[in-house]
């Protein structure tokens, strides 16, 4: 299967009535994880490298990590840079494989974040490569304070830097370890009234299932982006195999027993959000 772009999965998810996951991806064992996953259950995903990961792994590595097992697999996997503030974090990682990038402009102005989120945009057209933007802020769970997204800010960033996705702040937030998030759906339906494009949610482990399945399949949210949860059940389990397996000394027979939980509740946050 060709390596695939927002443009590519969220359009038919949009129109069909379903939402698509966004996997932070750490290494390559939950990498391999989340694309057996979408393997079993024939479903498009998105894999996402942010800005941890691309310190820990640069995308001169990381990039044809993900296009092998993009290319390699049976359904469309989209290979998505998260969180990129700079032209040149975007144009790195489309020049070093990737087929889409997350400009993040929410903490510049407006005008500040539509001028240069378009200019992303041009660059990544003429390679190929889909963007998604950001406008208002998605907080961190005891960091800093969310700012709601403004439906008219939204309009302007979606069709004054033409983008494939917009991610929205209505209640979602960072890091959270529990599903407290508590969504604003009367905000969330006026941004899709006023931006055309699919929208996203970032934070989504914070989010409960019955709401985001709500959020994929009733409202304008197409992309939903999972991290902690995923880390929780990975550092769990490797607690577990070193508690109970006090043999196990090989590195990679270690983080291999990691993958069969992953995929287990991988196959069944994608499972959620379709009808």
């Amino acid at each position: 299967m060709s390596i695939a772009s927002l443009r590519d999965v969220l359009g038919p998810a949009k129109s069909g009535g379903y939402g698509i996951v966004g996997f932070v991806v750490l290494g390559w064992e939950d990498a391999l994880a989340y694309v057996a996953a979408a393997e079993a259950l024939k479903s498009p995903i998105i894999l996402q490298a942010g800005p941890g990961f691309r310190r820990h792994m640069p995308v001169e590595v990381s990039g044809p990590m993900f296009r092998h097992l993009a290319e390699t697999a049976s359904v469309p996997i989209v290979c998505h840079i998260d969180h990129a503030t700079s032209l040149e974090e975007c144009v790195a990682g489309i020049d070093h494989g990737f087929s889409s990038v997350m400009y993040d402009g929410s903490r510049l102005s407006v005008d500040e974040n539509i001028a240069r989120t378009a200019t992303v945009v041009e660059y990544a057209r003429r390679h190929g490569a889909s963007v998604e933007g950001e406008i208002g802020f998605v907080g961190y769970d005891s960091g800093e304070e969310s700012e709601m997204t403004i439906p008219g800010d939204a309009a302007r960033l979606a069709s004054e830097a033409e983008l494939d996705a917009l991610a929205v702040s209505v209640g979602n937030v960072h890091l959270q370890q529990k599903k407290k998030a508590n969504i604003n759906l009367q905000r969330l339906a006026e941004i899709e009234a006023a931006a055309a494009c699919p929208l996203v949610i970032h934070g989504a482990s914070g989010v409960p299932a019955k709401m985001r399945r709500h959020l994929a399949t009733q409202t304008g949210v197409c992309k939903l982006n999972i991290g902690t949860e995923f880390r929780q059940c990975f550092g769990d389990t490797l607690r577990t195999v070193l508690a109970t397996e006090s043999s196990l000394f090989d590195r990679i027979a270690i983080l291999d027993r990691t993958r069969q939980p992953l995929q287990a509740i991988a196959e069944r946050a994608i499972e959620n959000l379709r009808l």
